[in-house]
């Protein structure tokens, strides 16, 4: 295959570049990303000089560039992760969220409609169901969307749209939504990476609310073994929602990285006013793409983090 890959700078699109770039199946990989702030050459590093790998920089915005991309390269697989991502950003200013998120999409989709190509995989998030409360069912393939901020809305959109080529065209698609990720790359802005920065440089660590937010954690690499299960053998026209069945609040989360580095949360934690529509809990039932492809998370929790904390620490110690 010709895997397109979007957002391969980016913290999960880097990571599955790496995981999937020496397996025979690729013949060349793809790399399209418009390197924004989230986005980092660094990250990229170690395949940077891959004889399969090509970086192309621009905004998925521009669909001539798109069209470009396939025609040239003879596209045959494309697994689209290009995103904006953070909830606060998307609340601050949603334009480039939709820009991205939603145009960027469908830039994307007309191009693999015109090239005919053999597998279309949309990378989404649980935040699209929206919310759930203590002792509500995970969420499903059958959970109703319900998006609650301007960057759910942006991707259950996004959704739609995959669907809809699906439908009308009849283009190979597969979509996942998967839980809250973590491990080595993540920007730093986001809840992990966080903590454990603060805790590392003897920051404050802002909480919002009580700290009782519940989050249901996958390690990095499990995430990207799913998405190469989902790219080869998943069902066309079908969703797999993606999870390591982890839910930890987020005081739960300092509570296990303070413990790890000998600091004491009190020293750290400062609560802050919760943020506007902030999503109570996520959970993911992963029984179908466990029964269907036969997936299923190994690294755990205690083990993640382990590895996240020591790759902060390096970036620290340069």
């Amino acid at each position: 295959m010709n895997l397109l890959v979007t957002g391969g700078c980016g913290f999960i699109g880097s990571n599955f570049i790496e995981h999937v770039i020496e397996k025979k199946r690729v013949h060349k990989l793809v790399n399209v990303d418009c390197l924004s702030y989230a986005g980092s050459l660094d990250n990229t590093k170690k395949v940077y000089k891959h004889p399969k790998y090509l970086l192309e920089k621009y905004d998925l915005s521009n669909y001539g560039k798109a069209y470009d991309t396939f025609y040239k390269h003879d596209i045959t697989h494309v697994v689209h992760l290009a995103a904006e991502t953070h909830v606060d950003n998307s609340i601050l200013d949603a334009d480039a969220f939709l820009s991205s998120n939603v145009l960027g999409t469908h830039n994307l989709l007309k191009a693999a409609l015109k090239f005919k190509i053999k597998r279309f995989h949309h990378v989404s998030t649980d935040e699209v169901y929206g919310h759930l409360n203590k002792g509500d069912k995970k969420f499903s393939e059958n959970t109703p969307y319900d998006p609650r901020n301007p960057y759910s809305a942006s991707k259950a959109a996004s959704d739609f749209l995959v669907r809809s080529y699906f439908h009308t065209h009849g283009l190979p698609v597969t979509i996942s939504n998967c839980s809250n990720n973590y491990g080595p790359n993540q920007h730093k802005e986001k809840f992990i990476p966080t903590v454990i920065n603060s805790l590392l440089e003897g920051d404050p660590i802002p909480v919002y609310g009580k700290g009782d937010n519940v989050r249901d954690w996958i390690y990095v690499s499990d995430h990207c073994n799913a998405l190469w299960k989902i790219l080869t053998k998943g069902k066309l026209g079908e969703t797999y929602l993606v999870g390591a069945e982890c839910e930890k609040t987020n005081l739960e989360i300092i509570h296990e990285i303070c413990k790890m580095l000998n600091k004491s949360p009190d020293d750290y934690i400062k609560f802050v006013e919760d943020r506007l529509g902030h999503d109570f809990r996520y959970a993911i039932n992963n029984c179908k793409i466990f029964q269907e492809l036969k997936w299923k998370p190994k690294v755990k929790l205690k083990h993640g983090i382990k590895k996240t904390i020591d790759h902060y620490a390096r970036i620290i110690d340069r």
